[in-house]
């Protein structure tokens, strides 16, 4: 059972004059649950569903959790969501009221996940990762898969020379892959961006190694692994993937002018990947070599915006004087 829509992709000519290079836009904030998630954890419970299991049990700061909630209502299936104490109070109210019973527990994401683990060992129970199952990453390759589709049909719409997105654990990075090898894309590069703070992609590529974060200090929460998932590191290895950050200023600034250019309100985890045309680093990265020169179409993954609302911005643009 398929529990993701098909999403819209299209050109942002802000984004573009932002950066002079043609800028599309793969819009998975419209997803039934906010986020791109939907597509991999909703194929992840599926498949549980499929195979006898009768309750769901997944660890979240806000995205997976509302993704697990929402494939367990469609589903008929009861659904327990371990979610850490950082999480907004409007999120945990919105994981209920798609039905999900919501344990507020540990002060990051990696104390919720433990325990969430431990629960899913009761019979019966599935445990629903964020991001580290194959078949997590199998639903997130349909972001390419679709892509591809609207290039082959659509004369006007180019390949792209570049995907951006952002990490956390690391789900969505390895289904791009995942999908641009399926296509026989391998040549697309992928700039994967996180905040300062929330960074354990970054820190591990610089040290060539899996590192775990002490703690989380970004506001970007739904980042908010302290280590990335295996294969995820390993995918920096099979493929060419440059890893860079942004501060939250920047985040919050890009959420601001994302709002004003496309009328599209995202949260900073996903601002992220916006501020890295924002602020000008998508164009030095390619003066300086580290991205290829011939860049000319870029597909930026818009992953979600379920973890803001106005008064978030408001605070946070006194908080960094944006």
């Amino acid at each position: 059972m398929m529990l993701h829509i098909k999403s819209p992709y299209k050109k942002s000519s802000s984004l573009s004059n932002c950066c002079g290079l043609n800028v599309y836009i793969k819009l998975d904030n419209v997803q039934p649950s906010g986020s791109f998630k939907m597509r991999g954890i909703g194929h992840l419970c599926s498949k549980f569903a499929e195979t006898g299991a009768s309750k769901f049990v997944c660890s979240s700061g806000g995205n997976a959790g509302l993704a697990a909630a929402y494939a367990a209502r469609e589903l008929g299936k009861p659904c327990q969501i371990f979610t850490p104490e950082s999480t907004p109070k409007f999120i945990v109210q919105n994981l209920r009221d798609y039905g999900a019973e919501v344990i507020v527990e540990g002060e990051a994401w990696d104390e919720s996940n433990t325990r969430a683990k431990k629960e899913a060992e009761k019979p019966g129970c599935v445990y629903v990762s964020p991001f580290d199952h194959p078949d997590i990453w199998e639903g997130n390759s349909t972001i390419i898969d679709e892509i591809k589709e609207d290039v082959d049909r659509c004369s006007s719409l180019p390949k792209p020379d570049l995907i951006i997105c952002v990490c956390g654990g690391g789900g969505l990075l390895c289904g791009i892959v995942h999908g641009l090898k399926k296509h026989s894309w391998n040549d697309i590069p992928v700039l994967v961006v996180e905040t300062e703070g929330a960074s354990s992609l970054y820190q591990s590529v610089k040290a060539d190694k899996l590192v775990t974060l002490p703690a989380i200090t970004s506001i970007a929460k739904t980042l908010g692994a302290k280590t990335v998932g295996k294969q995820t590191f390993e995918v920096t290895k099979t493929h060419k993937v440059v890893s860079h950050i942004v501060s939250d200023a920047d985040a919050v600034k890009a959420i601001a002018l994302f709002l004003d250019d496309e009328r599209i309100l995202v949260e900073p985890s996903c601002a992220a990947a916006l501020a890295a045309v924002y602020n000008g680093t998508l164009k030095k990265l390619i003066e300086s070599g580290e991205l290829p020169s011939n860049i000319k179409n870029v597909a930026i993954e818009i992953c979600g915006g379920s973890g803001i609302k106005l008064d978030m911005l408001e605070k946070w643009k006194k908080e960094f004087s944006v």
